[in-house]
């Protein structure tokens, strides 16, 4: 038997309300091409590999948007995805339930799939968010929300560098929020994890450009080492020649993160190494750090860049 086709209007995901409202039968609701994300949801069946990734993250926000009450709001860790905010990979198996919240008194939503929260309404701002339309707790919440979540502190400043961070070029969006208010949000009240989002504000910086970067910084800051400058963009003669993760410019030492992305782009690539090639010529020293280093191996990290500032002084 041929299935009947749903109406376009419903979507992707729906309620079993609103379907049964567009005059779907229970039989066709309980077909093999919808699958159930949650309680009183469908969605059609598409060819998404399992497993949590970023991508399955905003399909299940998706999927529940459909039936969040007026009152509900994304947070935590999934009010960070729907900012961009980084997480660390090891959060991953908790990127599978949603964070859903709701102003106290009202209970935490249970269902499954959600990890439901009431949260004192002064401790929670909540902004529809501009692309997808959801209910999400505002950047300086969220950020203030994952002092529970975010174990390393190195992490919970990544989060705040992210949220503040400076466009650096004419296309990139604003902030996200002032580090004022992710102090006004820390202030707002008592919360879990409140010691290490005090600590954290102090070392949060508008120019770091990814959570690496976030890491390289604090992991030298840390060792004792002079804080450097980030996303500085190098002039000789009055001739721009690069921009560099980071640098201490009275001594022409570049420190440059080596991403992934870039090893795997030729186009990069090829810029990368075209760019170190100015500086060099510059008489500028390139420090060059890879993932493994700096996650891994910081000590080694501070050794050759402490050995290239004595060599310079």
């Amino acid at each position: 038997m041929l299935r009947r086709d749903l109406p376009p209007l419903l979507g992707g995901s729906f309620t079993i309300s609103d379907a049964r409202d567009a005059g779907v039968s229970r039989s066709r609701l309980a077909a093999v091409d919808l699958v159930r994300p949650f309680h009183g949801v469908r969605t059609r069946r598409t060819a998404t590999a399992p497993g949590p990734d970023e991508l399955l993250v905003r399909e299940r926000m998706a999927q529940y948007a459909v039936r969040m009450d007026d009152g509900e709001f994304y947070s935590h860790i999934s009010g960070a995805f729907a900012w961009g905010i980084p997480l660390p990979f090891s959060l991953r198996r908790e990127w599978e339930q949603l964070d859903v919240s709701v102003h106290w008194p009202r209970r935490s939503p249970r269902s499954r799939g959600i990890r439901g929260h009431a949260i004192q309404s002064e401790l929670a701002t909540v902004r529809v968010h501009p692309v997808t339309g959801y209910a999400v707790a505002s950047p300086a919440t969220t950020w203030a929300m994952l002092g529970s979540v975010l174990r390393h502190p190195y992490d919970l400043v990544a989060a705040g560098d992210a949220v503040v961070r400076t466009p650096q070029h004419r296309d990139d969006p604003p902030p996200l929020a002032t580090l004022e208010e992710l102090t006004a949000a820390v202030a707002a009240g008592r919360r879990t994890g409140i010691a290490a989002l005090r600590a954290a504000l102090s070392l949060i910086r508008g120019g770091s450009a990814s959570r690496p970067e976030t890491w390289l910084r604090l992991s030298l800051v840390d060792g004792g080492l002079p804080e450097p400058e980030l996303n500085v963009d190098v002039f000789e003669d009055g001739v721009w020649l690069a921009r560099v993760d980071m640098a201490y410019l009275a001594l022409k030492i570049a420190i440059e993160y080596e991403g992934e992305h870039h090893l795997r782009d030729p186009v990069q690539w090829a810029a990368d190494i075209a760019r170190y090639d100015r500086l060099e010529a510059s008489g500028w020293r390139v420090i060059r750090v890879t993932k493994i280093e700096l996650f891994e191996r910081p000590g080694a990290l501070r050794a050759r860049v402490l050995a290239a500032l004595r060599s310079r002084c």
